[in-house]
């Protein structure tokens, strides 16, 4: 049974979602782009730790709250870990008001038709049982599209919702995130095949069962109104995508209904480095300016 005051929170609190759940191949390019370079650690754990306590700089910073940042999606380990000496979801949802999310995915496969699926998950349901117990309110998975080829289009958006009725089975709330890269050439004709896959497969979910939507932000403004206005939507969020904190934000503001869910674009600014003032205020203003995009259209 889902949380109601989680849920109330995600279908209609202003603010926007974190995205803190970047992990294995991506980790090292993360720590990066904050300052720590790959000479910095010895071994994955160390890496691993490293990445840990920036997350934990976040979501201790002031201005990380439920006032704005109303929802966190976590990778598997940072669930596992400690803020403080308490768990790091129930930290966020009762120190902080932010809901927590799990991403669940194991990684892509090969390209085919244009597009890639995501790998077998043959222990989602233990691990959905432990996130559930640990206070995780829902999911993300991420699949990507590179080109406007319908047969992959649809081959993602199949594969996403079958993995979505197995969430909803287990109680909790799923994302569901066909990425379209933004370098793809064809990346309009692309919305305008998923825009009409995702709906076929909504209008198809039993009575009662509901999603959140992760997008990339269309190229068209407004394109995915149907699919925010849709009875079996509880929220759509959109991904930066590797656009800028400034271009992100820009796009986002033009698409009523849609709220952030930045990963890249919410720490492109913070470093290693910085005292604890600097980061805080930094991360303060990054905040306050994704917030503003996600609740004040156009």
């Amino acid at each position: 049974m889902m949380d109601a005051k989680m849920l109330n929170k995600m279908s209609s609190a202003p603010g926007f979602i974190a995205a803190l759940d970047q992990s294995g191949g991506s980790t090292p390019k993360a720590l990066g782009l904050y300052g720590v370079s790959e000479s910095d650690y010895q071994s994955e754990e160390e890496m691993f730790r490293l990445m840990h306590a920036m997350r934990v700089r976040i979501m201790t910073a002031p201005a990380f709250t439920g006032d704005k940042v109303i929802g966190a999606i976590l990778f598997e380990r940072t669930m596992d870990g400690d803020v403080n000496g308490q768990p790091v979801p129930s930290y966020l949802w009762e120190e902080r008001s932010v809901v927590p999310f799990l991403k669940v995915d194991k990684g892509l496969e090969a390209e085919e038709n244009g597009a890639q699926v995501m790998k077998p998950m043959p222990d989602l349901d233990a691990l959905l049982i432990r996130g559930r117990e640990k206070g995780i309110f829902g999911t993300k998975m991420r699949s990507v599209i590179a080109h406007a080829d319908k047969a992959g289009i649809a081959a993602v958006v199949k594969q996403q919702f079958e993995v979505a009725r197995q969430i909803i089975g287990q109680g909790l709330m799923p994302i569901i995130e066909p990425e379209v890269s933004i370098k793809s050439p064809t990346k309009q004709e692309a919305e305008a095949i998923l825009r009409d896959e995702i709906a076929a497969q909504l209008d198809k979910l039993p009575a009662g069962e509901t999603v959140m939507l992760k997008l990339t932000i269309p190229t068209v403004a407004d394109f995915y109104a149907p699919l925010v206005a849709h009875k079996s939507v509880v929220r759509v969020v959109a991904l930066s995508g590797g656009y800028s904190t400034a271009d992100a934000c820009e796009k986002l503001s033009h698409n009523r209904g849609m709220i952030a869910s930045f990963s890249r674009a919410l720490t492109e600014n913070l470093r290693v480095s910085m005292s604890d003032d600097e980061f805080n205020k930094s991360l303060a203003a990054t905040i306050d300016q994704i917030y503003a995009a996600s609740v004040n259209k156009s």
